[in-house]
């Protein structure tokens, strides 16, 4: 079961893909968890996964550095 809380999902997530998974999709295989709704959850306070760096990473806004 993952944490319902987009701050503590977010933090769990990432620890999660460092230390134990090469990729997003393997997670949620292993745990059965529902992808969209992990990628929505996260999308809600401006974070995507990025594949290549098997992270999830916050959207910038235009024009900030």
């Amino acid at each position: 079961m993952v944490p319902s809380d987009p701050i503590i999902l977010l933090s769990y997530m990432n620890t999660q893909l460092r230390d134990k998974y090469s990729s997003f999709d393997d997670f949620c295989y292993d745990n059965e968890i529902d992808a969209d709704k992990v990628l929505q959850t996260l999308e809600e306070i401006g974070y995507y996964y990025n594949g290549q760096l098997n992270q999830f990473k916050h959207r910038q806004k235009e024009g900030c550095v």
